[in-house]
């Protein structure tokens, strides 16, 4: 089914699952320039969470085109930036109340950084193993998912260090057959012993974590870890950075991933699902919070002042509320894992699947070692049969499914149709 785009006047550095030249896409769908139709089952790692060309979203981007494209913060103040805050605001929770708007992910997380370091006037940021925060240098250096993603670029900005995050199934299989209880007791642990080694509470500016590890292998958070990791950073006097990025706008089931552990946060970053596709990202904070910014000390040319992605995010917000996108990611992400546990029970591997609503993650084992070959022969042949399908994790063995929120269960079906097709050729066997 694949097209090669052939020699294009693009830059290698880009990892691309599928060649074939897409010009159209429309709900869970993407089309080639043959015709040819694909399952989109990585929404863009996250990004289409309305699905591709939402109408409600494409209406709002047509029309607030002919009405202001721009507005440069420093300069002017663009009315559909204000009405998203003011909407962002309630859909978050009670302390964050106030946002700074940018383009991406990583701006996001490195603006959350100097937020930190400025509202607390402490150095440090601790980070978890196996994060993912972005490419920017900071954002790099609190990047621990995989050393692709550093390698050739150090030395990286100081002050990170990490400590470990409570990956169940790690521990359980490939370290110290330990359940969750101990796993959590042990990250603890550690980050105690973090802070008598490394960089005590007292020169901690924060600490950041994703609720569900993302480039990590889709590993959510024990709401134990979380709990107790709030009441560390509040005896302390440290900010706690959820990262959102991935997790957030209703993919999980819920608005954040953190509410499965009725958790909040001090800082919250977001992006990816934010705006249906369109580049933009946030900082949210309390008003007090970010009153310990100065003014001028921040900023960036385009942050916040395209109303054009504004107007899209403001659609989003709508068509998640209105067509009940949360109870459908609950409800299809608990069919999906459902399904999934069924197809995989069989093989002679270990296959851990897990996930919170619209996030799962399939863990490929044999023998204490992590299976990749598997998880890529898998991906290879769904994308021949028309399902795009991601792999994640530091060993290369998780495949995950990021179905858009408003997936159907017939296109859930369809793409584990696909999936088991490919289980069938390959079945316990990774070269085959």
């Amino acid at each position: 089914m694949q097209n090669s785009i052939g020699n294009v006047a693009l830059s290698n550095v880009w990892g691309r699952l599928n060649n074939a030249m897409i010009v159209r896409g429309k709900g869970s769908f993407v089309f080639d320039d043959q015709g040819n139709r694909f399952l989109d089952f990585t929404s863009g790692i996250g990004v289409t969470s309305t699905g591709h060309c939402h109408p409600r979203v494409v209406k709002a981007v047509q029309s607030q085109a002919n009405q202001l494209l721009f507005g440069q913060m420093n300069c002017m103040l663009p009315e559909m930036s204000a009405r998203y805050a003011k909407a962002l605001v309630a859909k978050t929770p009670e302390t964050i109340e106030t946002f700074f708007f940018a383009n991406s992910g990583a701006e996001a997380v490195e603006g959350a950084v100097k937020l930190a370091r400025m509202a607390t006037g402490r150095p440090n940021i601790i980070a978890m193993e196996g994060g993912f925060h972005g490419r920017t240098a900071m954002t790099m250096a609190l990047t621990s998912s995989k050393s692709v993603y550093r390698a050739g670029y150090q030395p990286l900005p100081s002050g990170v260090f990490f400590t470990p995050f409570p990956s169940g199934f790690y521990y359980q299989e490939f370290q110290h057959h330990w359940d969750s209880k101990q796993t959590v007791s042990f990250c603890l642990q550690q980050l105690k012993h973090l802070f008598k080694t490394q960089s005590s509470p007292e020169e901690t500016a924060a600490i950041i974590i994703e609720p569900v590890l993302g480039e990590g292998g889709f590993v959510p958070a024990p709401s134990g870890f979380l709990q107790e990791l709030r009441k560390i950073c509040d005896s302390s006097g440290i900010l706690l950075i959820v990262d959102e990025i991935q997790s957030g706008f209703g993919r999980t089931g819920k608005m954040w991933a953190h509410e499965h552990s009725g958790i909040v946060p001090d800082v919250l970053t977001m992006a990816k699902g934010i705006a249906s596709g369109l580049p933009m990202s946030a900082i949210g904070a309390s008003q007090e919070l970010m009153s310990k910014w100065p003014v001028g000390s921040h900023g960036g040319t385009y942050g916040g002042g395209s109303a054009v992605a504004m107007a899209a995010a403001m659609a989003t917000l709508e068509v998640i509320e209105e067509e009940g996108l949360l109870e459908n990611a609950a409800k299809m992400g608990g069919y999906l894992k459902q399904q999934l546990e069924a197809l995989v029970e069989r093989l002679p591997q270990k296959v851990d699947v897990r996930g919170k609503g619209l996030m799962v993650g399939v863990e490929w084992v044999r023998d204490g070692q992590p299976e990749s070959q598997m998880a890529k022969n898998l991906q290879s042949k769904c994308l021949e049969d028309g399902l795009m399908l991601l792999i994640c994790g530091p060993g290369g063995n998780v495949i995950r499914w990021l179905p858009p929120l408003n997936v159907t269960q017939d296109e859930i079906d369809a793409g584990l149709r696909v999936f088991e097709a490919a289980l069938s050729q390959f079945g316990g066997n990774p070269s085959a």
